[in-house]
C-alpha cells in the first residue's frame, strides 16, 4: 500500500513537471514575441541598406578595412567597435551589418525582458518591452552601430539581476555581464546609471552583489581607462578633454532642448528653433506622472524594490543629458526610457485592469529550487474533507492538493472605459513614433546619399586611396571614399593646416567647404567644383590642374 502511495506521488509530480514546463514556455513566448516584432520592425522601417552615420563611421572606422580609422575622440569607447567587428572585419556591407545588428538588438530586448521574470507579471514585461521597442529612438539605433541603445539593455538587464542576487546565485553572472556590457559601451554612462545600485548595495551591506557590479564594471571600463593613459595623457585629462568636446560639463537646463529634438533631430547642438507638435511631445511629458501613479501602485501590492530601483537608475541615468550639458540627442535617454519601461507598463495595465489581488505570501518558490516551481506533496485532509467526498479507505494514499505555490492568480477586473481610453492613447502614440520615425529616416537616406554623391564626384575628380578628406562632413565622406579625415580644429582635430600642406604634396587631398564660404588657406589655389550644399576643392599630385 505504501509503494502505491508513492507511486501515485511520483506520477502526480512528473505530471506537475511537465505542466510547469508547459508553463514556463508560455511565459517565455510574449518577451519573444515582442523581441521578434522589434527586430522585424527595425528590418522594415530602418532599412538595412541605409547608409552608415557619422559617428557610425568613427566606430566602424576602427575596425573595418574599408578606410582609414578615424580619429577617436576622448569620450568614445571601444565597445561598438568590438560589437561590430565579427562583420565589418571582414566585410563592407552596410546591409549585412544593419542586419547582423538588428538580429542582435532583438536578442538583447529578450534576454533583457527575461530577467525580470519573477518580479512583475508575464503580460507586464511584455507591455513595457513593447513600449520601449516602439519609440521611434529604440527604432532607429537599435540597428546603428552606437552604444546608447547597448547601454539603455544592460542597465535594464543589470536592475532585475541585482533585485534577482540575494535569492538566486545565477543573477550574480547576469549582473556582472550587464554591468560590464554598459562600461564597455560607455564608462560614464554606466556609473551615473549603477549610481542607485551601488548606493542600495551599500545601505543594506548587500557585499556579494556589491562586489559584482563593481567587479562588472571595472571589468568592462578596464580597456577605456588604459587607452586614458596610452593615448590621452591620463585618466583626468581624459575626462577632462571628454567635457570639453561636450561644451563643458556644468549646470545646462537641457530638458527643453530634448523636447526640441523628439521632433527627429539626431542632435540638436545648438539646440534652437520652435518645439514640435504637442502630440510629439506628449508622451514625454507624462512620464513624470505615470512614474508617480508606478510607485503608488508598488506600495499598494507591496512590492516597491522592483518599482523604486528602475525609476532611481532612470533617473541618475536622464540627470547630466538633462542637467549638465548644453545641447540635446533622443539617444542620450535610450537608457532611462528603457528602465522606465517596465513600471510605466505596469502603471498602465493597472489603469486599464484595476489592482490585482495580493498573491500569498509564499507565493514565490523557495530559495535553492532555481527558480522552479516546488513538487506536489501529499497532504492529509481528515478535518477539511468535503461532506459529498466517500471516505478514505484504511491504507490508501492521502489525497494531493496543490500547495500555496500553485494558486492560479485570480484575473484582474477590466475597467472598460479606462482600456478603452489607454488602448486610444497608445494608438495615437505609436502613429506618432512612426510618423517621426519615417522623417527621420528619410532625412538620414538624404544625407547618406549626398556623401555617396561627394565621394563619387571625389573619385572621378582623382581623389582616390590613399587620400585624405578635410573639412565640412569629411568624416562620412572620406569613409564613403575609402579615405583618410582630418580636421585642424573642433572636437576632431588631429593635424595642423601645415601638415594638410605637406601631405598634398605626395597625396590626394580633397577639402569640403559649405557653399558661398572661403575656402582655407592651404586650398585657395586648389581646383574646385560645386557638389550638391558644398563645394569640393582638391589636389591631386602629378596631375594637370
Amino acid at each position: 500500500m505504501a509503494g502505491s502511495a508513492h507511486a501515485t506521488v511520483d506520477a502526480a509530480n512528473r505530471e506537475h513537471a511537465r505542466r510547469a514546463s508547459a508553463g514556463s514556455g508560455r511565459a517565455v513566448w510574449p518577451t519573444a514575441a515582442v523581441a521578434g516584432a522589434f527586430t522585424l520592425a527595425q528590418l522594415v522601417l530602418v532599412r538595412p541598406g541605409l547608409g552608415l552615420g557619422w559617428d557610425e563611421t568613427v566606430y566602424v572606422s576602427q575596425v573595418s578595412g574599408h578606410a582609414p580609422a578615424s580619429f577617436f575622440s576622448a569620450p568614445r569607447a571601444r565597445g561598438v567597435s568590438l560589437l561590430v567587428a565579427p562583420v565589418a572585419a571582414w566585410s563592407s556591407s552596410t546591409a549585412l551589418l544593419r542586419t547582423y545588428l538588428a538580429l542582435l538588438s532583438g536578442l538583447a530586448l529578450f534576454l533583457a525582458l527575461r530577467a525580470w521574470r519573477g518580479l512583475f507579471p508575464v503580460r507586464v514585461l511584455a507591455f513595457g518591452g513593447a513600449l520601449f521597442a516602439s519609440l521611434w529612438v529604440t527604432l532607429f539605433y537599435g540597428p546603428q552601430a552606437m552604444p546608447n541603445y547597448w547601454v539603455a539593455v544592460a542597465a535594464l538587464a543589470a536592475v532585475a539581476c541585482f533585485l534577482r542576487a540575494p535569492t538566486d546565485r545565477g543573477a550574480l553572472w547576469g549582473l556582472a555581464g550587464s554591468a560590464a556590457l554598459m562600461a564597455w559601451m560607455r564608462p560614464v554612462d554606466a556609473v551615473w546609471a549603477a549610481v542607485p545600485l551601488l548606493a542600495l548595495g551599500l545601505a543594506r551591506r548587500n557585499r556579494r552583489a556589491l562586489l559584482v557590479l563593481l567587479a562588472g564594471l571595472a571589468a568592462g571600463a578596464a580597456e577605456w581607462v588604459a587607452e586614458a593613459y596610452t593615448s590621452y595623457g591620463g585618466l583626468a585629462r581624459r575626462l577632462s578633454d571628454g567635457s570639453a568636446i561636450q561644451g563643458g560639463l556644468g549646470w545646462h537646463l537641457a530638458v527643453v532642448d530634448q523636447l526640441r529634438a523628439l521632433g527627429g533631430r539626431t542632435l540638436c547642438r545648438p539646440c534652437t528653433g520652435a518645439l514640435p507638435h504637442p502630440l510629439v511631445t506628449l508622451w514625454w511629458c507624462t512620464l513624470p506622472v505615470l512614474a508617480a501613479l508606478a510607485l503608488a501602485v508598488a506600495r499598494r501590492g507591496r512590492r516597491p524594490a522592483a518599482t523604486v530601483l528602475p525609476l532611481a537608475c532612470a533617473a541618475t541615468a536622464a540627470f547630466p543629458y538633462l542637467f549638465l550639458i548644453g545641447y540635446a540627442a533622443p539617444r542620450f535617454l535610450l537608457p532611462a526610457y528603457a528602465l522606465l519601461a517596465i513600471p510605466v507598463a505596469d502603471a498602465l495595465a493597472h489603469l486599464a485592469t484595476g489592482p490585482r489581488r495580493a498573491r500569498p505570501p509564499d507565493h514565490r518558490p523557495a530559495s535553492g529550487t532555481g527558480g522552479r516551481l516546488p513538487l506536489l506533496r501529499p497532504t492529509a485532509r481528515p478535518d477539511r474533507r468535503p461532506p459529498q467526498d466517500p471516505a478514505r479507505r484504511p491504507g490508501a494514499p492521502p489525497a494531493l492538493r496543490p500547495t500555496p505555490d500553485h494558486l492560479p492568480a485570480p484575473r484582474p477586473a477590466r475597467r472598460p472605459l479606462a482600456l478603452v481610453a489607454v488602448g486610444a492613447c497608445l494608438a495615437t502614440h505609436l502613429a506618432v513614433q512612426l510618423v517621426v520615425l519615417l522623417h527621420v529616416v528619410g532625412a538620414a537616406t538624404a544625407a547618406h546619399d549626398a556623401w555617396a554623391r561627394t565621394a563619387v564626384e571625389m573619385r572621378r575628380r582623382g581623389v582616390r586611396p590613399p587620400c585624405l578628406v578635410t573639412g565640412q562632413e569629411a568624416i562620412p565622406v572620406g569613409f564613403a571614399a575609402g579615405c583618410a579625415s582630418a580636421a585642424t580644429s573642433g572636437p576632431n582635430a588631429n593635424t595642423t593646416e601645415d601638415g594638410i600642406t605637406r601631405t598634398a604634396r605626395r597625396t590626394p587631398v580633397a577639402t569640403l567647404v559649405p557653399a558661398g564660404s572661403a575656402p582655407p588657406r592651404y586650398a585657395r589655389h586648389w581646383p574646385s567644383v560645386p557638389v550638391g550644399a558644398v563645394r569640393l576643392y582638391y589636389v591631386v599630385p602629378g596631375a594637370a590642374s
